[in-house]
């Protein structure tokens, strides 16, 4: 998504960010929900690199 962009929780709370891009987070692992803090990015890339070496 593109901001700024108002998000409805679903305890009916309202986030709000004016950044420029938006994720919304639906791994649950955000610091910063209901945003996503791409702290997902760094094991998916891990086990991606462990795939292609043959790790896994």
């Amino acid at each position: 998504m593109e901001g700024p962009v108002q998000v409805t929780c679903a305890d009916g709370t309202t986030a709000v960010s004016d950044r420029v891009v938006v994720a919304v987070c639906t791994c649950r692992r955000s610091r910063t929900p209901p945003w996503c803090g791409t702290s997902h990015r760094r094991r998916a890339w891990q086990r991606t690199a462990a795939a292609a070496d043959g790790d896994e």
